[in-house]
């Protein structure tokens, strides 16, 4: 126990001396949670939308300021000989309607009417997102102008669960916690571990009569508690800028967080051993922490639309079982019941990074 304290001991105290990874574990990760935090938004806002209006009476302009009524469109004006379709094509804008000259007439005298709706399915999601709204705006208008019967046998009553306010922030910044708290750890380690080999210290710790395990848990040990640290002004920052706090009991959170950093400093402490120099550890981190913590994770798209074999991918990676435990603690609120498994996961990918360090810096040191 000595010696991981005294291993501990040391590594803080070189970080400490290092202002570069002073900033790298505390200036950016809150620079990722603002621009992550703000930059994205999946609920579609301020589509610029065109309108060619060859009707030009009060019934045809009582339907575009319902269209705009959303707040979801903007108005565009273009002009040309097609000034619809060429403001789709230059990127003008995302969506267009043109009302036909007939529009009010074949209204008032009970007839159909085609309002041709031209928009951009470069944005599949985008595309579903301006079509249904256009939809619904469209049975609204015909249902006030007394075109769809007022009564209906169904009548469903809508309750929006856990987030009644629809606010974006309860299900991103959740979501970033875990992809912050997943690379930044990892890459401290990594570059802690990796830097013994730069610096020819690692054959005096090879030489040494220090376990492995030893070792790894000093060093481990000291990136833990640096990245608990990293935690606390993330989450307080976090809660302070977009006001997203704790519900429920937080003891799933605290443990889930701690198991969480273990597993972070430890996959990082894995590919500092099997790295040669920084840049590789640095790529590595990149390419293997990153990349999987942001896409297979959850915190953006649903792991159902993974298509197989990608889809097992996400079983292993620990920010997808954290981003579940901090969307539970920050808005569902449920505790062990709805995060037990995530918990378990959390604890045994922990204990196979650890293994698996160990196992090949065990074959590195020399025989004593």
């Amino acid at each position: 126990m000595k010696r991981i304290i005294a291993q501990c001991v040391k590594e803080i105290a070189q970080f400490r001396r290092d202002r570069l990874t002073l900033a790298l574990a505390f200036l950016l990760p809150f620079l990722t949670l603002i621009i992550f935090g703000f930059a994205i938004r999946l609920e579609s806002k301020d589509i610029p939308l065109v309108v060619q209006d060859f009707n030009r009476t009060n019934l045809s302009q009582s339907y575009i300021e319902r269209l705009y009524a959303t707040n979801q469109f903007i108005p565009k004006e273009w002009s040309g000989i097609n000034p619809t379709r060429d403001a789709i094509d230059k990127g003008i804008a995302k969506a267009a309607v043109i009302i036909p000259p007939e529009f009010s007439r074949d209204i008032q005298a009970g007839r159909n009417t085609n309002v041709q709706i031209l928009i951009d399915a470069t944005d599949v999601n985008n595309a579903r997102v301006i079509r249904g709204s256009i939809q619904r705006v469209t049975n609204f208008f015909m249902q006030e102008h007394g075109l769809l019967p007022t009564t209906s046998t169904i009548t469903p009553r809508l309750r929006l669960w856990f987030n009644p306010g629809r606010l974006e922030s309860l299900y991103i910044v959740p979501g970033v916690y875990g992809v912050i708290l997943w690379i930044f750890p990892s890459l401290l380690a990594a570059i802690a571990m990796v830097r013994e080999k730069e610096k020819g210290t690692v054959l005096q710790i090879y030489a040494s009569s220090i376990s492995a395990s030893e070792l790894l848990l000093g060093k481990g040990l000291a990136y833990l508690l640096i990245a608990i640290a990293e935690t606390l002004i993330v989450m307080i920052l976090g809660s302070l800028v977009f006001q997203v706090g704790i519900v429920g009991n937080p003891i799933t959170l605290i443990i889930g967080t701690l198991l969480f950093l273990m597993d972070s400093v430890f996959f990082g402490l894995l590919l500092g051993v099997r790295s040669s120099n920084q840049n590789a550890a640095v790529q590595g981190v990149s390419l293997i922490g990153f990349i999987t913590s942001l896409l297979l994770s959850g915190f953006i798209y649903p792991l159902n639309n993974i298509p197989f074999p990608l889809s097992l991918a996400p079983n292993i990676i620990p920010a997808r079982y954290y981003i579940d435990v901090t969307r539970d603690a920050f808005v569902r609120g449920i505790g062990f019941a709805g995060v037990w498994f995530d918990l378990i996961m959390l604890a045994v990918l922990g204990l196979f990074f650890f293994n698996v360090s160990r196992r090949i810096l065990s074959r590195m040191q020399l025989p004593s």
